[in-house]
């Protein structure tokens, strides 16, 4: 039995198909102090916050970019702190640990 991509070569024999390529993961200055995540409610909404990093603005604008396209949720930044819609304490330090951050988690 041939795969969907075998059986599209046989329809599209003249298409050249790309391989697809992992994506790489972003490279951001790493600090020895751990990033704080905490959990709050605001005007009786949910958000996680994210608190600590001392590296660069554009490194920190790049950070916030990537936690929430990596989780499709909106966020502002504010005062040195990424705000996100939502509890996400455990997947933020997931991805921030992949990336070789360390983490600590703040409240329960």
């Amino acid at each position: 039995m041939l795969d969907l991509k075998d059986q599209l070569k046989n329809f599209f024999p003249e298409h050249k198909f790309e391989e697809q390529k992992a994506p790489e993961k972003p490279k951001f200055w790493l600090q020895d102090e751990p990033i704080l995540c905490k959990y709050e409610k605001r005007n009786g909404k949910p958000t996680t916050i994210l608190q600590g990093y001392n590296g660069a603005k554009d490194d920190f604008k790049k950070l916030d970019k990537y936690i929430k396209t990596k989780l499709s949720v909106g966020g502002s930044i504010k005062d040195e702190t990424i705000i996100l819609q939502g509890d996400y304490r455990d997947k933020i330090m997931q991805i921030l640990q992949e990336i070789g951050f360390k983490v600590k988690r703040v409240g329960g």
